[in-house]
């Protein structure tokens, strides 16, 4: 933090008389209209609506008698990420329900309907950041564990997850052949829900359809500039 003594009257041997400290000091006060923008200039918003259109969110069921696994492409969401105090990262995912899809065109139809996820009444499936703790950083990476508000079918659940970031300077460039600069944040996580928690068709036989739901997503927010 700048620190800026600007009365002269209260050093006046230093401020007056010393050429070395009277020139810092005047830089300083030259400095400080600019102090509030140079201690936020390192944060920065990234918008999870990817402009490549590829971010998907990954879902698997493992029952006893079937395998069900697909993915959900309507991501969007803000995460405001300053890497010099990574416990104020604060924001939101937001996967649009009716973009869940599997293969089995019959069992797509049954899972965004009435009995199942409902989409029609909930759209969205959202998980908000509250916390994050045991931090560490290696390089442009950090990893942590991520609290948050999980929130499907109308019901709102506390969990936590682990997590990592990646943050990649200049890298949006690459990602969209040149039509859009500036930068990059990789948000990884794996973590599992039961789905009776949320009210999703908790009567369906578990020998058939898996109680767990292993999320997964690997995902790219942009900071355009």
């Amino acid at each position: 933090m700048l620190v800026v003594e600007s009365d002269p009257d209260r050093f006046p041997k230093i401020f007056n008389s010393d050429p070395v400290m009277k020139k810092s000091h005047l830089l300083a006060l030259l400095l400080l209209p600019l102090t509030p923008s140079l201690l936020t200039a390192a944060e920065q918003t990234f918008n999870f609506k990817d402009p490549k259109g590829v971010n998907q969110v990954r879902f698997t069921l493992d029952a006893p008698l079937e395998a069900i696994s697909g993915n959900a492409s309507g991501v969007s969401g803000k995460l405001t990420i300053d890497p010099e105090k990574p416990g104020a990262t604060k924001g939101s995912i937001v996967i649009e329900a009716k973009t869940l899809s599997v293969e089995n065109a019959t069992m797509k139809e049954h899972m965004l309907g009435k009995d199942w996820l409902n989409v029609a009444e909930h759209p969205t499936i959202t998980f908000t950041l509250t916390a994050l703790s045991d931090f560490k950083m290696e390089g442009d990476k950090a990893t942590g564990t991520a609290k948050g508000k999980f929130s499907l079918m109308g019901v709102e659940k506390e969990i936590s997850v682990p997590a990592s970031v990646t943050l990649l300077k200049g890298k949006l460039g690459d990602r969209t052949g040149g039509k859009m600069q500036g930068d990059l944040a990789v948000l990884r996580t794996e973590f599992t829900i039961k789905r009776s928690d949320y009210g999703v068709n908790p009567k369906a036989p578990p020998d058939k359809v898996a109680n767990d739901v292993v999320v997964s997503m690997a995902i790219a927010g942009a900071c355009p500039k």
